[in-house]
């Protein structure tokens, strides 16, 4: 079970660093209650707010997007200089985007999602968490989605 959550190989083939899977289990776990309290703490759990900034009402979370994109630059820019290997194993690497139907079907698809609801998974999954019930629905809907995209995706490969 460890080598699906923990690649063994890198993606230039050399071995991966071994990494105890309680320690990825335990990052994970503090990145997504720091995300989550981010995500809560601007707001971005209300579907409400989500749609005003949609809607160029309110276009504080146009910050909160900002400073969430500059920080990724950062990080990204400066963690293969400063350190010789990623904290939790593997090798720091580019990895191609590939931008075909099926992405752009998908990003549609969630984009109109988002628009229709003001809900996104990580938001959804804060909320829920903040003891907004209704969000349920949401991440039912996105569950469903994911569901009928790995469906479809296994008929597109076999």
């Amino acid at each position: 079970m460890a080598s699906t959550i923990i690649p063994t190989i890198t993606r230039d083939g050399a071995p991966a660093t071994k990494v105890s899977p309680v320690a990825v289990v335990c990052a994970a776990l503090v990145a997504g209650a720091l995300f989550g309290f981010g995500l809560a703490w601007s707001t971005m759990i209300r579907p409400e707010v989500v749609l005003a900034f949609l809607r160029f009402q309110d276009l504080g979370l146009m910050l909160v997007m900002g400073g969430g994109v500059a920080v990724t630059f950062v990080a990204y820019q400066l963690g293969p200089r400063v350190l010789p290997r990623p904290l939790l194993g593997g090798a720091f690497a580019l990895r191609a985007a590939v931008l075909d139907r099926p992405t752009v079907v998908g990003a549609a698809i969630f984009g109109i999602g988002w628009g229709l609801c003001g809900v996104c998974p990580g938001p959804a999954i804060a909320g829920l968490g903040a003891g907004s019930h209704e969000l349920g629905w949401a991440i039912a809907g996105i569950a469903l989605g994911a569901l009928g995209q790995g469906m479809t995706a296994g008929k597109r490969r076999g």
